[in-house]
């Protein structure tokens, strides 16, 4: 069985991924995340949860001056993300570290500008994990459950940093209760229906305040993207709070 790779395009062609034949594969999620990513040139990016890079090369696509940090706990992951920084020409400013979010980040990373990240979706006391062991990782909560996975986030920020997370939405007020226990209670929340996801910015603040900024609105009525989740998703436009 040919266990080789597959090449494949996200943003119309203007980020090359490998990413494994089987298992975990890229979704639309991670090109709307780091399209929530509001980087600037000379910024920094750490993006939790790496897999084979895609969000960081998002991100470097549309920002090719900021630099990006990926963590990812699955060796042969990063390793096809050090491979897709190079095959994006990226490999100067993106880079992929293996780390277990168990354990402190190592020492000296950070602080960052920006954070984004992809946390699994499934708590593992409710999960059914898939067999194939990349994808039940990528999928289910193992070593770091949510709110130490968001707990290593927000420590890994500048105090003016901003933190994106894309999730289900059935998780939203969990994270919102993580968010405002750690002190990052700035929430604004973007939902993305049909999809059963959600996007949440957050920022340092003393006290909760969540407000609700207008859905994107991924699909029309029959079919097909709409205009705007076009323009993210094909063109690499950024994605407005």
């Amino acid at each position: 069985m040919d266990s080789a790779p597959t090449e494949n395009t996200v943003m119309g062609g203007r980020v090359k991924l490998l990413q494994p034949r089987r298992g975990y594969r890229i979704a639309v999620d991670a090109v709307l995340l780091a399209a929530a990513v509001d980087a600037k040139a000379g910024e920094s990016v750490l993006d939790l949860g790496a897999g084979v890079g895609a969000v960081g090369l998002c991100i470097a696509a549309r920002v090719p001056d900021c630099d990006i940090t990926g963590i990812e706990l699955q060796p042969a992951l990063a390793a096809l993300a050090e491979e897709n920084a190079v095959l994006n020409d990226a490999a100067d400013h993106v880079r992929t570290l293996v780390h277990d979010l168990a354990q402190p980040l190592p020492p000296g990373l950070g602080p960052f500008d920006h954070l984004a990240t992809n946390p699994p979706y499934l708590p593992a006391a409710v999960a059914d994990p898939s067999p194939d062991r990349s994808k039940a990782l990528a999928t289910v909560e193992s070593s770091a459950n949510l709110a130490r996975w968001l707990t290593v986030a927000t420590s890994a920020l500048k105090p003016a940093g901003t933190l994106l997370v894309i999730h289900r939405s059935d998780r939203l007020e969990e994270i919102v209760g993580i968010l405002d226990r750690l002190g990052w209670g700035d929430v604004t929340v973007k939902r993305l229906p049909p999809a059963a996801r959600v996007l949440v910015r957050a920022r340092a603040a003393g006290e909760l305040r969540r407000q609700d900024a207008e859905p994107l609105v991924l699909h029309r009525p029959g079919g097909g993207y709409t205009d705007e989740a076009e323009a993210i998703l094909r063109h690499g436009q950024p994605l407005a709070f």
